[in-house]
């Protein structure tokens, strides 16, 4: 008999071989129905697999990420079995789960393929799982594996070389094999609708001097009536792509010029940016934090001893060498080793400390072309970094200020269906990370606290820390339902190592402080992108470019219109005029589709009578008011929105 702690945190005997479909049938018939894979002792496994030893199980279903994620991991696996009876003698590399959906890389062999091809491969999918085929693990020698696929395909041969004996497995179903770690549904027959979305031209393992592949994206669900709603969402979320309300709205542009990845913020989305700056250096202010600056550039030798080289020098735009002295300098990839040096700069003691240093400081990460997506994935974006240096003691009390400050954030911006997600390393890859397991263990410690103590809805994710140290990472989704994630804040008892950093205790000792990183809105670029979408581009009245437009009914009313502009900009209501030779039912439908959130209307009774008529965003009539009075309701919308920082 085995002893397995169940969901409910109860703990029941069963015999040894139990698999979790079996437990999750003695716990209901409905879970067992809709179980589609689980974890054991944090191990990702399928519900067919036999327990031996004690532990603690969780299920999935297709309520759960972990559950959507077999569900299209085990669809990658039909798509590729689809696609090598379709075109036989291709080559298949990887097909991993995403956020949403699937995808899988693979070399035609200069077979024809194209989106045309989608509604054959649909097809041929759902007649695979149809078949209710089992997903079959099983372990395989690296010998054996090699044989499999040699003269067949270098890829998977490639993925095995790298591997050791006793870690390959391979995932049978239906008639097809394929190298894979699990992770599946109990079968194929799960599956019932298959959407392909799109294709991309990928290098492999995202490397230019590599073979270039065909990317297939796909999505499947449970139901029919799931895609359809899905599908509804996408034509929504073309609607709402920053790229194209980005371009409408005037806010930033790219120029091949300029250089991929590289955007151009126009005078509206440099507002915008700077609006977002003062309001949270602002918070900052409020909650302690010292403004500072560091340079676009450091010496190769800061990266070294951060770490950032060794981890990621390969990848990132590489040294810049000085004319004469011969010196290696890089485009700054991260502000965190800038700031351990300011601290360095200074001989503290515990009395000093916490020290906040923040900096909207911007940075570069040689990003692959074909992964550039407009602000989401660029190479030059300005993070809203910050660095607090604290003892030990302090470190519980400065991480739950933290939460605090990303939580004033959400909420002013109208962000408030997110999942904290803690990110732990994997034990199973010491090599990806930096220090001690003592530090690691007790950062991690230190923000599962932090997230219980504040109440927040958690999950906890092994493999997804940083390198130097584990995170909090908020995962926000927007209003079509989609997760992003914005906000992080990590632990970090690794840099101060590195950088040698002490602060004289009040034994008159040299102690080590404790860094905490942190960045409420991840990047200035990416977060204007997700605000974007999330808003369809109507922002918060106190963060809009323009507030309110004076429209004036004809020509004769211009004055009147630019003395109204004038007050409107004496009492910090931002606006603008439209003067123009045209109808007013013109002009108003240019400042809906500029998604300006009051008109204020000018003609001859407002002339004569010192007042102008108030027409709401989408159509709702306000009435006649002075235009002091309409900054008044403006002040008094935005602070509703605007709580001060220290109210949280």
């Amino acid at each position: 008999m085995i002893k397995i702690t169940l969901p409910d945190g109860s703990v029941k005997e069963y015999a040894s071989g139990v698999t979790p479909a079996e437990v999750a049938l003695s716990i209901s018939e409905g879970l067992a129905r809709n179980v589609l894979s689980a974890s054991y002792n944090g191990k990702t496994i399928e519900v067919s697999t036999p327990l031996t030893t004690d532990g603690n199980l969780v299920l999935y279903t297709w309520n759960d990420d972990q559950g959507k994620k077999a569900f299209w991991h085990s669809s990658a696996h039909i798509l590729a079995q689809a696609l090598e009876e379709l075109y036989p003698g291709i080559k298949l590399t990887i097909g991993p789960a995403v956020d949403a959906g699937f995808y899988y890389d693979v070399d035609f062999v200069g077979q024809p393929f194209s989106e045309k091809d989608f509604p054959k491969i649909e097809a041929k999918m759902l007649e695979i799982a149809r078949g209710k085929h089992e997903f079959k693990m099983r372990p395989v020698s690296k010998a054996d594996a090699l044989a499999y696929y040699k003269g067949k395909n270098e890829f998977k041969t490639e993925l095995i070389e790298a591997l050791n004996d006793g870690e390959i497995t391979f995932c049978d179903h239906s008639t097809f094999t394929d190298l894979c770690r699990g992770g599946h549904l109990p079968n194929t027959g799960f599956v019932k609708a298959v959407k392909l979305l799109s294709t991309s031209g990928v290098y492999w393992r995202s490397k230019e001097e590599n073979p270039q592949l065909t990317r297939v994206y796909g999505i499947t669900f449970p139901k029919q009536k799931d895609l359809t709603e899905y599908l509804a969402m996408l034509e929504e979320a073309k609607k709402r792509d920053h790229r194209k309300l980005g371009k409408e709205l005037e806010l930033f542009t790219f120029s091949s010029k300029v250089g991929q990845g590289l955007p151009l913020w126009l005078p509206k989305g440099a507002a915008l940016r700077e609006r977002l700056e003062a309001f949270l250096r602002k918070a900052q202010k409020q909650a302690g934090y010292e403004q500072v600056v560091t340079p676009h550039i450091g010496h190769k030798h800061l990266y070294e001893t951060s770490g950032h080289w060794d981890k990621y020098g390969k990848d990132s735009f590489q040294p810049i060498s000085t004319p004469n002295e011969g010196e290696l300098y890089l485009l700054k990839p991260m502000n965190c080793p800038h700031h351990c040096e300011i601290y360095n700069s200074h001989q503290w003691s515990y009395k000093d400390l916490p020290k906040r240093f923040a900096e909207f400081g911007t940075v570069y990460r040689y990003e692959q072309s074909g992964e550039l997506h407009g602000l989401t994935r660029v190479r030059c974006f300005t993070q809203d970094d910050a660095h607090i240096f604290c003892t030990p003691e302090q470190l519980d009390a400065e991480f739950r200020n933290v939460i605090d400050l990303v939580l004033y954030v959400f909420g002013s911006l109208g962000f408030d269906n997110f999942t904290a997600q803690v990110s732990l390393r994997d034990p199973e890859n010491p090599d990806k990370y930096i220090g001690s397991d003592e530090n690691w263990a007790k950062a991690e410690a230190a923000i599962i606290n932090a997230a219980k103590e504040k109440g927040l809805n958690y999950v906890v994710e092994t493999g997804e820390a940083a390198f130097y140290g584990p995170k909090l990472d908020f995962m926000v989704r927007d209003a079509l339902g989609r997760k992003w994630q914005l906000g992080t804040i990590q632990v970090d008892y690794n840099l101060p190592e590195r950088f040698d950093l002490w602060y004289k205790g009040a034994d008159n000792e040299n102690h080590r402080p404790v860094m905490i990183h942190r960045a409420p809105f991840g990047s200035m670029e990416r977060f204007v992108a997700i605000l974007l979408e999330h808003t369809a581009g109507d922002f918060p009245l106190w963060l809009n470019p323009n507030q309110a437009i004076v429209l004036s009914l004809s020509e004769k009313y211009e004055a009147y219109s630019q003395s109204v502009l004038h007050k409107l900009e004496n009492l910090e209501v931002r606006a603008l005029i439209d003067n123009r030779n045209e109808t007013v039912g013109k002009k108003i439908r240019e400042a809906e589709t500029q998604k300006i959130p009051y008109m204020l209307i000018v003609g001859e009774n407002e002339e004569k009578e010192g007042t102008v008529s108030v027409r709401k965003r989408g159509g709702e009539d306000l009435g006649s008011m002075t235009v002091e009075a309409f900054a008044g309701l403006v002040a008094e919308e935005v602070g509703k929105s605007m709580k001060q920082f220290k109210e949280v």
